[in-house]
């Protein structure tokens, strides 16, 4: 085994700089390694340089995994560049392999050529047992065509902290940032971002925070006193519209997002949820916006968490519950509940892998039948999806003020993907966002609980306890504008259609949807949610290798706009890209009989741009020799 304390060459000379536009950059380890952290402060630092950038963390389900195998691997992919960029990248130039998990598990998808930095230190006999390994594969020819960087980061890291006053397993636990310095000083990023959060995570223990720094500038050191590397790189700042930036995960998306409709719409905020992968830390963060009025109630069950949360839309409160598959189906119910007595109310669905317990951290786009047909009788709800990391916060604003608005349960659709990803995100102007203001009825004049608005359908939202307003709710079909329980057929056809109607006159009040890429294209790629990255850069691609093909994205897909079914018709090939069985295809095929091409992927990982750039190819070149 290599022993790069001893055996590394110092430099002579200095590097050689060399500027890129872009590079893709994954930690992968033991899911004890702290590669989540590592990729996180790597990636905030490059927001801080003021590069753009997606990221894709992935991490067992498992909150300590079998140490050492493929399962415990942990991961974070960062991609960051000099211009706009739509997706974390399809695969990594840079490696960073903690132990032989790690590098067995991510090998494949390092490109030829991409450099290969590996912990040697962990490539013991019973670490590469629980990998596979059946021999060393830094000892053979397996790594022939990759840019190979053996280094003792576990034994550097303790012997930089030898003077340190901290057990030896609290040292071992800084070799995460002996390697983010390496990385840092390999492309040109300062420690000051890193040193600063550590010093304030550990304030109150100073000496773990020092250890780390100490860690951190031992890799940098390394890297800039040995010859490891022979070629520094730089990537400049991206050139992005004017403004304030920050880095944005989706999940604090949606959180800001509910903060700002509450403040938007003079309503109080409240959040009644379940803990559930991967949509708590919507509640997590939510709950520190106390100065704001918000009230969060961690509910002992799903069923609970979404029935307080329609007692607070009854209430008068801006009402909200967020959740996964699982929990969805459990809130199903209690969301008919919500459709009959026409309250309105936000339902949160981070979806992930499934069916049941599933894949609980990985990503998925499979509740999308769900959201539209998950209850029982005619219950029809409007959905709206997140696109990105930084959309997840407009999405939020549009399914509260539909929501408010019309009276209704809405879905807003998200997914692991969004939720633990992150991107820059410009904070808006507050003079730009919608006004949500909204009255209650309060005149028991000739009051009518199902009274409907002529232009939107909604019913009044009168609040409990207001002098001759008293109503009823519950369950029960309620009688046409008394609100009575009513078991007339007559009444319960009106009731229906009038809910329906209610839902689809919601089409009159959305944007059309809006085609991007050549005019004259023979393939449209219409895509919802998170995929909007990657058929972005697939569409790129696609349009440089000399096709026509052009793109569309809904955020709204109950109701669809209503110039879809014209715009769809202006193509002769529709592709849809979907993380499911094809959800979206199926009802575009229901709804408007067109014949689409279903492109499905459920491997609980989003879509590569190659993938779905070659599968236009695929479709035109069929196409072209059918002609």
């Amino acid at each position: 085994m290599t022993d790069t304390t001893s055996e590394t060459p110092t430099r002579t000379t200095p590097p050689a700089t060399e500027r890129i536009d872009d590079v893709v950059v994954r930690f992968a380890g033991d899911s004890g390694d702290g590669m989540q952290l590592t990729g996180t402060q790597f990636t905030s630092t490059s927001a801080q340089v003021g590069n753009d950038l997606a990221t894709l963390p992935d991490f067992p389900a498992e909150i300590r995994a079998p140490a050492g195998t493929l399962p415990g691997v942990s991961a974070f992919q960062v991609r960051i560049a000099d211009y706009d960029i739509h997706t974390p990248g399809d695969a990594p130039d840079v490696l960073v392999a903690m132990n032989p998990a790690a590098l067995k598990k991510s090998l494949g998808d390092l490109k030829q050529g991409g450099i290969l930095i590996v912990n040697t230190d962990e490539f013991k006999a019973g670490n590469l047992k629980k990998a596979g390994y059946d021999s060393d594969p830094l000892e053979s020819d397996s790594l022939t065509g990759y840019r190979v960087v053996p280094a003792g980061i576990t034994k550097m890291t303790m012997t930089s902290l030898e003077e340190v006053d901290l057990d030896g397993r609290t040292k071992n636990r800084c070799k995460n940032f002996f390697a983010l310095g390496m990385v840092y000083w390999l492309f040109s990023r300062p420690l000051d971002n890193s040193i600063a959060w550590l010093r304030e995570k550990f304030a109150k223990r100073p000496e773990i925070a020092e250890a780390n720094i100490k860690a951190m500038k031992a890799g940098y050191n390394f890297c800039d006193i040995t010859q490891t590397f022979q070629t520094r790189y730089e990537i400049s700042p991206a050139k992005l519209p004017a403004g304030t930036y920050r880095n944005i995960m989706g999940n604090s998306a949606v959180s800001l997002g509910l903060v700002a409709a509450s403040r938007r719409s003079g309503l109080p905020l409240f959040l009644g949820s379940y803990p559930i992968t991967p949509a708590s830390d919507i509640l997590h963060e939510v709950s520190r916006f106390k100065n704001f009025g918000v009230t969060t109630f961690q509910a002992e069950d799903e069923i609970a968490a979404v029935c307080s949360a329609i007692g607070a839309a009854f209430g008068g409160a801006l009402a909200v519950t967020t959740t996964s598959g699982p929990g969805l189906a459990l809130k199903s119910e209690a969301i008919n509940l919500a459709v009959i007595v026409e309250l309105p109310l936000v339902v949160c669905n981070i979806q992930r892998g499934g069916p049941s317990t599933g894949l609980p951290t990985k990503t998925e786009q499979s509740d999308l039948l769900q959201a539209m047909f998950g209850r029982n009788g005619e219950s029809p709800v409007p959905v709206v999806a997140a696109a990105s990391p930084g959309d997840a916060f407009d999405a939020t604003l549009e399914a509260c003020r539909i929501a408010i608005r019309y009276m209704v349960p809405v879905l807003l659709m998200s997914d692991g993907y969004i939720a633990n990803g992150s991107e820059p995100w410009l904070l808006p102007k507050l003079e730009d966002l919608p006004d949500l203001r909204t009255e209650f009825h309060t005149s028991p004049d000739g009051f009518q609980p199902y009274r409907r608005d002529e232009k939107t359908l909604a019913r009044p939202w009168a609040i409990p306890g207001t002098p001759g307003l008293e109503h009823r709710v519950g369950g029960l079909e309620k009688e046409h504008l008394t609100g009575n329980v009513s078991y007339d057929a007559d009444n319960h056809q009106l009731m229906t259609d009038l809910r329906a109607a209610k839902v689809e006159r919601i089409a009159d009040d959305i944007p059309d949807v809006e085609v991007h890429g050549d005019p004259d294209a023979e393939i449209l790629v219409l895509g919802w949610g998170s995929t909007l990255g990657s058929i972005t850069g697939a569409v790129i691609e696609s349009r440089k290798q000399g096709h026509k093909v052009a793109r569309a994205h809904l955020r709204h897909i109950n109701p669809f706009p209503k110039n879809l079914e014209e715009t769809l018709g202006k193509f002769r090939h529709v592709l849809i890209p979907e993380m499911n069985g094809g959800q979206l295809s199926l009802l575009i095929r229901a709804r408007y009989l067109k014949d689409v091409v279903s492109y499905s992927k459920v491997q609980g990982k989003p879509f590569y741009r190659h993938e779905i750039s070659g599968k236009i190819a695929e479709i035109l070149e069929g196409s072209n020799n059918v002609h």
